[in-house]
Order: structure tokens, then C-alpha cells, then sequence
């Protein structure tokens, strides 16, 4: 028998939205089966490895961990709502001059999550940069690329400021 949905109205990348789900489905899943918005990857489906990480009210949380009922009034960033249209955000294209990725699954949640630490530090230590993305998991790329890369992404932004 189906459970019954509840209506969830949210903000998604800067738009209201609004969406019904069960109350048992997980953020990642209302984003990705409900919303379209598949972006944001289901890895482990169990919080080990931040394929699925997005920005709740501007904190870190992994997707598939939330419940999209938790959405509720509350504003959620996805890898699609960093871009500036169609222009990339810094990190993505650093991204991708520095060869951080390759089969892709993990950068979306990389890149989210480096985004929350240059909001909160534009200038943050290899270290620093290093702890703080120590909950997302790369299997491909190693982590030195990653890490180059958000360095370049903070110069860059920087540099714009300028």
C-alpha cells in the first residue's frame, strides 16, 4: 500500500519550489526522481562518500542522509544553482583546467562542498582544504588535483574581487 505524499515547499538554487514525496524519501531522492535536478549523485546511499552533497541553508549535508520532507522551508543549493547561468562558477571551471575529475560522480558533491569552505574562508590553507573535504571520496583522481584545484578556484575569485 502507498504511502501518502506530503507536499514540501522549499527553495531550490534561488527559485521556490514545491514538490510531494513520501515521507520516507530521502532529499537526494526527491531531487534527482522527483525534481530532474540529477546533478547531484547517489554514491553510497548511506553518507560515506558526499557524491550527493548539497548546501541546506548554506550548511554541508549529504542528500541521501535528509529527508526531502526536512526541505521544508528551507533554502537547498545544488551542484546546478552554482553557476551563474551559463557562465561556471570558479570551482567548476578550475575543475576542469586542473583535470580534477574524471568519471565524475564524486565532483558535483566536491564541488558543493568546496563552495560552502570558500563562502565561509576565501583563503583557506592546503589543510584546511583538505579537512574539510575529508567526507567526499574520489576513487579516480587521488585528492591532490581536487585540492590545486579549489586553491586556483580561491585565487581566481580573489582576483575578481580585485
Amino acid at each position: 500500500m502507498p504511502m501518502a505524499k506530503v507536499r514540501v515547499q522549499t527553495t531550490i538554487n534561488g527559485e521556490t519550489a514545491e514538490f510531494l514525496c513520501e515521507p520516507r524519501q530521502s532529499l537526494l531522492e526527491c531531487l534527482r526522481d522527483i525534481l530532474g535536478l540529477t546533478g547531484t549523485k547517489e554514491g553510497c546511499n548511506d553518507g560515506n562518500c558526499g557524491a550527493c552533497t548539497v548546501l541546506l541553508d548554506g550548511r554541508v549535508v549529504n542528500s541521501c542522509l535528509v529527508l526531502g520532507v526536512e526541505a521544508e522551508g528551507h533554502a537547498v543549493t545544488t551542484i546546478e544553482g552554482i553557476a551563474r547561468g551559463s557562465r561556471l562558477h570558479p570551482l567548476q571551471q578550475a575543475f576542469l583546467e586542473d583535470a580534477a575529475l574524471q568519471c565524475g560522480i564524486c565532483t558535483p558533491g566536491f564541488i558543493v562542498a568546496a563552495k560552502a569552505l570558500l563562502d565561509q574562508e576565501p583563503h583557506p590553507s592546503e589543510d584546511r582544504i583538505r579537512h574539510y573535504l575529508a567526507n567526499n571520496l574520489c576513487r579516480c583522481t587521488g585528492y591532490d588535483k581536487i585540492v590545486r584545484a579549489v586553491q586556483h578556484a580561491a585565487s581566481q575569485m580573489e582576483e575578481a574581487k580585485a
